[in-house]
């Protein structure tokens, strides 16, 4: 299978001054996929414009006809499956089954405070995800879902007619730590990785490969527990949080090269950022047109 290319436009732009052009030209460069983060606010771009995941999917699916969209990634840290569920049916039926769900437990950054409570520990995170992604499941394939929970529950919640894709949308799980891989193998259409966090100050390009070996190394080892054959999942790695960083986007053969590297650890979607000038993910926009359009034939 050929390596897919997509990317993640963050949601800064107001949709009238940059925001629909960017979709639309993604879709126009042959990106597979167009994500967007699931944020309340996010990082460097907290005191700026930053606009809602799904109302801004939902904008996109109305202004493109073949591009994928989707959430990298949705995390229970301001979101509840009853009400995130409908909003998925409704976004998967407006653009006509064209959607996934990144979903993942989340982090300790604006999202696990605004809604008032402290931080979860990791542990707390994972919790929560072990029980939201099931629900979830159950919600976006059962006509009426009744379920009791410790963290999550759902009383005759009704999603009627349910997603335009069946049996539903798939789900993008983001992990590496063992509990979640094994969320990703039971309940995965597809995995996500960053690579190690802890490489990404201090470590080098080769250690970041070897680390995204090991975790897909674990998830086939997760997969093997239930007897699913892991390379029934999409593996894809959202690119900037290596200690690569931005050099692949510097020119069409070191993209060739990283994702050439990435792909033989079966690697199948590598996601690039769409440039934002004076930020972290600056970037040459002839480049990175080049890359989309040129990089994916040399790939194959």
């Amino acid at each position: 299978m050929s390596l897919r290319l997509s990317t993640v436009i963050l949601p800064y732009l107001r949709w009238h001054e940059g925001g629909r052009s960017a979709w639309q030209r993604a879709e126009q460069l042959g990106f597979h996929t167009a994500f967007t983060y699931d944020h309340l606010s996010w990082r460097t771009f907290r005191d700026g414009p930053w606009f809602g995941a799904v109302p801004t999917l939902t904008a996109a699916a109305a202004v493109t006809d073949r591009l994928r969209l989707g959430t990298l990634v949705t995390s229970p840290n301001f979101r509840h499956p009853v009400t995130l569920a409908k909003e998925l049916i409704s976004l998967d039926d407006i653009s006509a089954g064209r959607v996934t769900l990144g979903i993942g437990a989340g982090g300790t950054g604006f999202d696990a405070t605004a809604l008032g409570q402290d931080p979860w520990t990791p542990r707390e995170r994972a919790d929560r995800l072990a029980e939201f992604v099931p629900l979830l499941d159950r919600l976006l394939t059962e006509d009426s879902v009744t379920s009791e929970g410790t963290f999550y529950s759902a009383h005759e919640a009704r999603n009627i007619p349910g997603c335009a894709q069946r049996p539903r949308l798939p789900f993008a799980v983001a992990a590496t730590g063992p509990r979640g891989l094994r969320l990703a193998a039971r309940h995965g259409q597809a995995w996500v990785t960053t690579g190690d966090p802890k490489l990404y100050e201090t470590g080098t390009p080769e250690q970041s490969v070897q680390a995204i070996r090991g975790q897909a190394g674990k998830l086939a080892d997760a997969c093997a527990e239930i007897g699913r054959d892991a390379a029934e999942l999409d593996k894809i790695l959202l690119t900037g949080f290596t200690p690569d960083r931005g050099r692949p986007l510097e020119s069409l053969d070191a993209f060739v090269d990283f994702a050439g590297r990435h792909a033989e650890l079966g690697i199948t979607d590598i996601v690039i950022h769409w440039p934002i000038p004076d930020s972290d993910f600056a970037a040459d926009e002839k480049v990175f047109e080049r890359i989309a359009m040129e990089a994916p034939a040399q790939l194959r």
